[in-house]
């Protein structure tokens, strides 16, 4: 049965937000929500871990997981970037994007795309999510909570709890989310690549839909 914590959205109780980040250290898997949907987010460090996100979402090793990171500091430490990318990410951030970018050294190779060694990276805009990065210390490894067979992300913490509570360790609710994944861009690259259109509007960082 997975753990349920009721937290207030704009002031979450840190001591429900400690349970939820022991349970992340101890290798579990969390619901949680963020600026675009709900998420899955592990322990980057955990394999099994990984590998029941994974699962869960019904998606192989070529499937971008995220890093949730609080900051750009966060983030530069995990991924290669250079001035002309680090312009774009400072506009888009906090905000509801994930960039493709070259992973460093720091990530494990398992979590990073098997043949272009790249990782999507985020840095949410969500107090909660804010707040559990904060208690938990380290960027947290994620990706939009999507039932398999599903296009929408799921929005209810209710449901959630109800669907997955024999495959998650614990749900955290702070309310419902916007019901729309992020804006998926690729910076790995040489020109910035759209490659799902979601919440962020690509206009306001100077790049047309295609």
């Amino acid at each position: 049965m997975a753990q349920y914590f009721e937290v207030h959205p704009d002031n979450p109780q840190p001591r429900l937000l400690k349970q939820a980040a022991q349970i992340l250290h101890g290798g579990g898997v969390v619901a949680i929500p963020t600026d675009s949907s709900y998420a899955l987010v592990c322990h980057l460090d955990d394999k099994a871990a990984a590998e029941a996100l994974r699962r869960i979402r019904g998606v192989d090793d070529k499937h971008h997981l995220t890093l949730l990171c609080r900051d750009l500091s966060e983030l530069a430490s995990h991924a290669r970037v250079d001035n002309r990318q680090y312009r774009l990410l400072k506009l888009a951030t906090p905000g509801p994007y994930t960039f493709i970018l070259e992973a460093t050294k720091e990530v494990p190779r398992r979590v990073s795309h098997p043949s272009r060694r790249t990782i999507g990276l985020r840095v949410p805009d969500h107090r909660v999510t804010q707040a559990l990065l904060e208690v938990f210390g380290q960027p947290l490894l994620g990706t939009t909570l999507i039932a398999p067979g599903e296009s929408d992300p799921m929005n209810d913490p209710r449901e959630i709890r109800e669907r997955l509570q024999k495959q998650i360790q614990a749900v955290i609710d702070a309310g419902a989310c916007p019901r729309e994944a992020t804006t998926v861009i690729d910076l790995s690259s040489d020109e910035p690549v759209l490659v799902r259109l979601g919440r962020g509007d690509p206009l306001s960082l100077g790049l047309a839909p295609q």
